[in-house]
């Protein structure tokens, strides 16, 4: 049975191969052709899972044979790829911009030998190699944080790569890195190393130090099969082996697939130009189905018959769906791009929390377990917190907290994870707090209530690729939860530009693969250099179009947790970006009051209320973030109050141009108008808003016409100068720029 099933899967894999290559000459597809015995380890491992009663088997995968694991292992219909060859989908049915097809998802069911069955995914990727890896992770732990089967690994990710990216692409050891942390394991991941011994048309000298490809995975001491593909039982052995082995001790196992690849990176290149000699021995070779079956039929285990039978049924087979699909009118089952995630149910959630829940969170603060030590400086912040939260004024950290802790005790998950998060970068969070003795963490916003939601947060490997896409494949499975990255400086999320471009902005428009994930950027010019100063708010907004994501810089910690808040329950599951502070962490001018939280809502913009008489405004001022508060403290000074009317723009994308032509329409006599902001010209907001602003004020404010003069540091090609004096000698022009005239 066994020796027949190989053969079966060799079969389909390779019919299903020549067959695309027959009817749909010179299209790409990336075929697996030389490597076919992949499909016999997957089913292997598969088989394997269905029979463990595992729930689900989650495959990341570049492009390379996608579409054969797609519709053998996962069994997405042959019709459905052979249309997307015609060019014949729905144009209906395919929902935002789309992407090609051996970048799509599926999911399907396995079933094993024994009739016992797994579900299996493969998740949607990017052309940009092992970036889905930490996706898949993400996207896994949540399954199992929502199941609760962590500890049984009822989720097993498997991760398909290319000999030159495994070797090649530094997130693949970011993820490798990650396999054991707590805030991260997933009970072990089998990597799969589709060895073609050729990357593009760069020889393995040419793209490694090491011997083996592989090599990269000894730095977590995992087990390492080398196997030839040629010998399809050898490669169902391995399978089994690696699968046992995650089985019995919950970590990654490695099998590197020594094969070919039979044509060239894609059906259009001539591999010869490079590989002359490698591809004068490929072309003498004989497939792996060819050599296995005539194995078996020397053994006298099949007949001459027997195979011709076999694949004549299944080539049949293919002929018969394609034939339907030539005669169709159109689709007959529904396209989709994705697996199937569970979707956001929001709900219509006032914002605003109880004095009673505040009493709650607040008690928790200073309530530990009888002996546990708290350092004696931090003991005392978490007293002046507690009591804050009943009296304030209330500091960032402190709402911040609120807004978990409310959304725990209304039965959400929380997650948290990003470099030192659990103190916070300048020990403003204390989500954690250890004893002085004894090294132990205990976690106050855990022990709130009994019927409480999950709190999890970690600090992080230091990575920012692998982390923010492991959390962005928790927010796609987890949706009603709220989950957060948080760079240790939001200059650092360049780290991660890859996540942010392929999966985090455009995710929803290519796979409509929807992220709720929630981005932390610290971000602010205060003096710190060209590193600690600029999360790069000019990249975000140029990401920003369709709504595909939101980009806010709260002026105040209510508005911060009325945000956070807000976006947990809306309807709609996009990514946030937030601009956090730094040095407005602590301060006084920015505080809030507890009414704040027990009142009001999300305001995108937030007018000036200190104008008691509109008329009397010369000059109003647009800004987001800390700016405020300083054009505040500038004002006052110069003895300006009443004549100058500051306006905070709290969410930059999308334009709060509702709230916004409601605080212009106070002042109708108007004309000089200000955007103001801490970054050099080309950089920050401005950009976008000169592009986009305008126009879209005009269009709710019946054509009034409204024009924006910038007032921003000079044009530069780093984010800030590095002298403290230099900087500080900008901030007195900019400042005296913004209340130029009045």
């Amino acid at each position: 049975d066994e020796h027949l099933r190989i053969l079966d899967k060799l079969n389909e894999a390779e019919i299903f191969e020549t067959f695309l290559q027959t009817k749909f000459v010179g299209q790409k597809r990336f075929s697996l052709e030389g490597a076919e015995s992949t499909i016999v380890l997957l089913d292997e491992i598969c088989d394997r899972a269905a029979n463990d009663g595992l729930d689900e088997v989650a495959i990341g995968m570049p492009h390379r044979g996608r579409l054969n694991v797609l519709a053998n292992i996962v069994g997405k219909s042959y019709g459905q790829i052979f249309r997307e060859f015609e060019g014949s989908i729905d144009p209906k049915q395919v929902m935002g911009t789309g992407d090609v097809k051996y970048h799509l998802g599926a999911e399907g069911e396995f079933t094993s030998l024994a009739g016992n069955t797994v579900k299996t995914s493969v998740a949607a990727n990017p052309s940009h190699l092992e970036a889905v890896n930490p996706v898949v992770e993400g996207i896994a732990r949540a399954k199992m944080d929502a199941a609760g089967t962590l500890d049984k690994g009822a989720v097993l990710p498997v991760l398909l790569h290319g000999d030159a990216s495994f070797s090649g692409q530094g997130v693949v050891y970011e993820t490798l890195q990650m396999s054991q942390l707590r805030g991260y394991k997933t009970g072990g991941t089998i990597h799969i190393v589709v060895n073609n011994q050729v990357g593009f048309t760069t020889a393995p000298s040419e793209s490694r130090s090491s011997t083996y490809c592989t090599d990269v995975a000894k730095a977590i001491s995992a087990p390492i099969f080398h196997v030839n593909g040629d010998d399809p039982e050898a490669v169902a052995r391995v399978g089994r082996l690696a699968f046992e082995y995650r089985q019995r001790f919950g970590g990654d196992v490695v099998i590197d697939l020594v094969a070919y690849r039979r044509r060239g990176h894609n059906e259009g290149d001539d591999p010869s130009f490079t590989q002359p000699k490698m591809y004068d021995l490929i072309e003498q070779k004989r497939s792996v189905r060819r050599l296995y079956t005539e194995a078996l039929i020397g053994r006298g285990d099949i007949s001459n018959e027997d195979a011709e039978g076999v694949m004549e049924r299944f080539r049949a087979r293919l002929e018969g769906v394609f034939k339907e699909v030539k005669e169709a009118d159109g689709e007959d089952d529904s396209y989709r791009k994705v697996p199937f995630y569970p979707a956001k149910l929001g709900r219509d959630q006032g914002t605003a929390i109880s004095r009673e829940t505040m009493q709650l969170i607040a008690d928790a603060q200073v309530t530990y377990p009888e002996g546990f030590a708290v350092h004696p400086k931090v003991l005392p912040q978490m007293q002046r917190r507690a009591e804050a939260i009943m009296n304030g004024p209330i500091d960032w950290a402190t709402a911040e907290l609120l807004a978990f802790g409310s959304l725990l005790m209304e039965g959400r998950t929380v997650r948290l994870t990003g470099q030192d998060s659990r103190r916070g970068t300048f020990s403003q969070r204390f989500a954690a707090v250890v004893d002085r003795n004894t090294n132990e963490e205990y976690i106050p916003l855990k022990h709130l209530t009994d019927d409480q939601g999950q709190f999890h947060v970690f600090d992080s490997l230091l990575s920012e690729y692998a982390v923010m896409g492991f959390e962005y494949g928790y927010s796609v499975a987890s949706p009603q939860s709220l989950v957060l990255w948080e760079g240790q400086f939001g200059d650092f999320a360049n780290g991660a530009q890859t996540v942010a471009d392929e999966f985090i902005s455009s995710g929803d428009a290519k796979w409509t693969q929807k992220s709720g994930v929630t981005l932390l950027l610290p971000h602010g010019y205060e003096g710190q250099g060209p590193d600690h100063s600029s999360a790069r708010i000019e990249r975000w907004l140029q990401l920003c179009s369709e709504g595909a994501l939101a980009v806010c810089q709260p002026s105040t910690p209510a508005s911060h947790f009325h945000l956070l808040r807000t976006h947990t329950y809306v309807n709609w599951h996009r990514p946030l970006v937030i601009m956090t502070p730094k040095s407005m962490l602590r301060s006084k001018a920015a505080a809030s009051s507890p009414e704040d939280f027990t009142n009001g809502s999300w305001r995108p913009a937030i007018g000036d209320e200190s104008i008691t008489d509109p008329s009397a405004v010369q000059a109003v001022i647009l800004c987001s973030g800390k700016i405020r508060w300083e054009l505040v403290a500038q004002r006052a000074k110069r003895g300006l109050e009443g004549k100058v009317a500051i306006v905070s723009l709290e969410r930059l994308y999308p334009l709060p141009t509702d709230d916004l032509a409601a605080e212009l329409a106070r002042y109708p006599h108007v004309t000089d108008i200000r955007f103001v902001q801490d970054e050099p010209l080309n950089q920050g907001s401005w950009p976008f808003m000169a592009l986009h602003l305008p126009a879209a004020l005009a269009e709710k404010m019946g054509g009034r016409e409204v024009e924006l003069t910038p007032v921003a540091r000079p044009e530069s090609s780093s984010p800030s100068v590095g002298l403290l004096k230099v900087h500080q000698a900008q901030e007195k022009v900019l400042m005296d720029q913004a209340f130029e005239g009045i």
